[in-house]
């Protein structure tokens, strides 16, 4: 049975790594295995060699975790590839509800990541002070774009999994600012296996060496870590805000009209500045949804 809640987590983490501005990590950690996953990883270095000669592939399986990751990652895969179209049919077709879904899920999310630490302090606020600036610096760079060679999908991959496992900072994001979410999303959605292969490469070597980084401060300043993880969350709000208006457009690299420049507005002006409605009570009851399944999901993780 707890294979099964294993997979259902892999696939909420899936479904927040599609949609940029919503990182995975976020949904590991109010599950509870943020910590587990962290630590699976980690062990995947040049020692497991030694090991396996020494007792066989049993114990080095047995040493890694291997059994949850293999069913966590199976559960993220088969999110990414069946919830891709719908994602990308809501960002353009339910943008707002979409969003104001996320933003709510953020907001309460940071919530839960505050109750985890142990001691608050003034070194705490800086923290969280300098994860949100930091996290809303990224949030108004320009994006990039990247040509999908085979190099640069390498080099994407190393770096959007790295922002996957943070709670807070969105692989897809980076992904967006590199100008490299549109190929791999078209990947993912037409089974692209060459270009999804050379972006699982990238991942995995991004993953090995950042983890052990990740996995250290965690262990040796937690406080720390997760009021600067909570800060880069609050920093994202600025990017999941429901109600922008598109400043200028770019052409990227498959000839598509996508937003440059974008600029938050009240949802009581967005109407009459847009001409769109602005989706108010959708908005309010989709927010109210996201905090209600963080809630859900943390009282789940605690049993």
């Amino acid at each position: 049975m707890s294979n099964v809640f294993t997979f259902l987590k892999g696939l909420a983490m899936g479904a927040a790594d599609v949609v940029p501005g919503v990182s995975g990590g976020t949904i590991a950690f109010i599950t509870g295995i943020y910590d587990t996953l962290l630590e699976s990883i980690r062990r995947i270095n040049p020692s497991l060699i030694t090991l396996w000669r020494q007792q066989g592939i049993r114990a080095v399986l047995t040493h890694i975790n291997a059994g949850f990751l293999i069913v966590l990652l199976t559960g993220i895969l088969t999110s990414i590839l069946t919830l891709a179209r719908v994602i990308t049919w809501m960002l353009h077709t339910h943008p707002i509800p979409l969003w104001s879904f996320f933003f709510g899920l953020i907001l309460i999310s940071a919530i839960h990541m505050f109750k985890q630490v142990q001691h608050w302090g003034v070194s705490r606020v800086l923290c969280i002070l300098a994860g949100a600036a930091f996290a809303y610096g990224i949030t108004v760079l320009h994006p990039i774009d990247m040509a999908p060679t085979s190099i640069n999908i390498v080099l994407a991959g190393s770096i959007a999994i790295c922002a996957m496992i943070l709670p807070g900072i969105s692989g897809s994001f980076i992904l967006l600012l590199l100008g490299m979410y549109g190929p791999i999303l078209a990947a993912a959605k037409s089974l692209q296996l060459g270009t999804l292969g050379l972006f699982a490469t990238g991942c995995v070597i991004g993953l090995l060496c950042f983890s052990h980084i990740l996995s250290w401060l965690l262990r040796h300043y937690r406080d720390l870590t997760l009021t600067f993880l909570t800060g880069l969350m609050l920093g994202t709000l600025n990017k999941v805000w429901p109600w922008k208006e598109t400043i200028s457009w770019r052409t990227n690299s498959s000839g598509e009209q996508v937003p440059l420049l974008e600029q938050n507005l009240s949802p009581f002006s967005f109407e009459q500045v847009t001409g769109q409605p602005a989706l108010l009570s959708y908005a309010v009851i989709a927010m109210l949804l996201g905090i209600v399944l963080v809630w859900g999901l943390e009282k789940f993780a605690a049993d």
